[in-house]
């Protein structure tokens, strides 16, 4: 309960044997056990885990009188154990700790453009200090990995690196987590929580989709990046932080100073150093290696070979991705599920690759990827209409057609205020 609740994809088992039948099925990344169990014990598990597939994380619970044999554990390549009574945050800290480790191993930004490789240059060089970064670019162009990069070659990679998403979770809600609360000092809070700048302090703090963050918490955030201080939500004591905040947005801050919906001063502290990732379609030398990465990534653990039809590929490397890589990566993995004899056929791809509408494929050997008419177009015409056909496809519901625009919710929200356009009968549920 307590690591769904915090957006983890949790599987159960009730046995090590079970657990095992589970990890053959499909990749885990990491499974929390008991060391005492009926049947294979924890230290079984942690043996056929590793002979398995020694990527997998393994974290162990014990009680008092077990506490040497979870010792033997880490000897034996457990990543850490926790007591018995354990407390909730030590349990999610602990796990991110160990996840960000999988990242270290796992993270790599895979190119082959120049574009790339002057992003990659300038990581090196912001990474070894430790001034604020503001990462800008369209969704879906990987700006979390810029994030865990520059931390990953940072004097902090050894510490923790936490990411938090300021546009998912409610802004009621997003101060607490950030800056953690005292037990009773508002409803529910039946004890005191640490907050993000707490979790993550010693090392990275990378803030995702600041420019959602409430105007009314800008001016604590910049308080906690000048001060190096917080305080909890009811508390009354200033507490010390040393963290690194790496911020991203694929909104225009400066322009939204000038609007009066996001601080100057904030911005100008955020932006220190600053990074910008070219989209996808700006570097089409990545496409082709991007889709081998994601091939190999989704059929990890499997025998499969995946080969593509010239047509397939055609279309793979022709599209416009207004969805970047994330969209890229989600067109393979749907592909591999679907295509027949390990072979992706042009059946087997999203169909706004292949029907022509929106933003499609380009033409052949490269050149413009929408045809501007000679007298020019109205950019807000083209971003109004493309929102109401968003609205109307999902019938009027806010959260898929986000989705489908390559959005978040809010930023959605604060569009359809913006040109004025009615949501009557609209879905106005946050996706969490």
């Amino acid at each position: 309960m307590i690591l769904s609740g915090e957006g983890y994809d949790v599987t159960t088992a009730s046995s090590g044997e079970a657990a095992m039948k589970f990890v053959a099925d499909r990749h885990f990344d990491l499974v929390l056990t008991d060391l005492k169990m009926t049947g294979m014990s924890g230290l079984d598990l942690l043996k056929q885990l590793t002979d398995f597939d020694k990527s997998i994380i393994v974290l162990l619970l014990t009680a008092h009188g077990t506490v040497d044999s979870a010792v033997d554990a880490l000897r034996l390549g457990a990543f850490d154990y926790l007591q018995k009574p354990y407390d909730r945050d030590k349990l999610l800290e602990t796990i991110s700790r160990a996840l960000n480790k999988l990242t270290n191993l796992d993270a790599e930004i895979v190119s082959g453009s120049a574009e790339m490789d002057k992003v990659k240059k300038l990581i090196l060089k912001v990474a070894k200090s430790n001034s604020t970064v503001l990462i800008r670019g369209e969704s879906g162009t990987g700006k979390e990995l810029i994030a865990r990069s520059i931390h990953n070659n940072s004097l902090r990679t050894n510490q923790i690196f936490q990411a938090v998403n300021c546009a998912a979770i409610n802004e009621n809600l997003l101060e607490s987590e950030l800056f953690g609360h005292e037990k009773g000092s508002f409803t529910g809070a039946i004890g005191e929580k640490k907050g993000l700048f707490e979790v993550a302090d010693g090392g990275t703090l990378f803030l995702d989709e600041i420019g959602e963050l409430d105007i009314s918490l800008q001016a604590k955030l910049l308080r906690a990046l000048q001060e190096k201080q917080i305080r909890r939500v009811g508390g009354t004591r200033e507490i010390n932080t040393d963290v690194r905040v790496v911020a991203a947005t694929n909104r225009d801050l400066l322009k939204m100073t000038q609007e009066g919906s996001f601080r100057e001063d904030l911005y100008y502290r955020l932006n220190v150093l600053s990074i910008e990732i070219p989209p996808l379609r700006e570097r089409r030398a990545d496409v082709a290696l991007l889709m081998d990465y994601f091939i190999k990534k989704h059929t990890r653990n499997t025998n499969r070979k995946i080969s593509l039809t010239a047509e397939a590929k055609r279309i793979f490397d022709e599209y416009a991705y207004p969805g970047n890589v994330r969209q890229l990566e989600s067109a393979i993995e749907r592909a591999i599920l679907l295509c027949e004899n390990d072979t992706i056929t042009i059946d087997d791809l999203p169909p706004e690759m292949t029907n022509g509408t929106g933003a499609a494929a380009v033409p052949s050997g490269g050149g413009e990827y929408f045809k501007l008419p000679p007298e020019g177009v109205s950019f807000e015409d083209v971003e109004r209409s493309l929102i109401l056909q968003a609205m109307e496809r999902t019938d009027n519901n806010i959260t898929k057609s986000a989705k489908l625009l390559g959005l978040t919710f809010r930023t959605l929200q604060y569009r359809l205020e913006k040109f004025g356009i009615k949501r009557d009968g609209a879905e106005e549920e946050e996706e969490t």
